[in-house]
């Protein structure tokens, strides 16, 4: 298994749990972004910078995981595409997404860019709090604990 971090929007204290849990486990994690990112020097965490543009971080995870990976991506359209590989996958929060939930998120999503194109204001998400960051542990360790 290796671990793909989708590093652009990914929270500061949810990647520093990653580079924890990286090095515990010994697996090879990859943190993918359009902007420079420092990342601690190990033998287990790597950094990819791609260029800037629509997806371009995106597609290059989808490309390079295989099934069995773990991504880690806020993106739920990225969540879609690695799941269909045969990724495991989990968001900031904790969630974890499945071929059995993933639909069911999309079209959430895709109603909500509706909503918010036709001029309704959504909002974002809450900030991430102490509970959002443990539900994320948690999640990264039941699914390292498998592997």
């Amino acid at each position: 298994m290796k671990i793909w971090v989708d590093a652009d929007a990914c929270p500061v204290a949810i990647k520093d749990i990653i580079f924890r849990a990286a090095q515990r486990t010994q697996l090879t994690t990859t943190f993918v972004a359009n902007h420079t990112l420092r990342v601690p020097a190990s033998p287990y965490l790597h950094f990819v910078q791609v260029e800037q543009g629509f997806d371009v971080a995106d597609n290059l995870i989808v490309v390079r995981a295989d099934a069995g990976d773990l991504v880690i991506t806020q993106d739920i359209p990225l969540a879609a595409e690695v799941i269909e590989k045969g990724c495991h996958a989990i968001n900031p929060r904790g969630e974890r997404w499945t071929k059995e939930n993933i639909g069911a998120r999309l079209n959430i999503r895709d109603f909500m860019e509706t909503m918010r194109s036709s001029g309704v204001q959504t909002g974002g998400p809450p900030a991430l709090n102490q509970r959002d960051k443990m539900a994320f542990a948690n999640a990264l360790d039941r699914i390292l604990a498998k592997a």
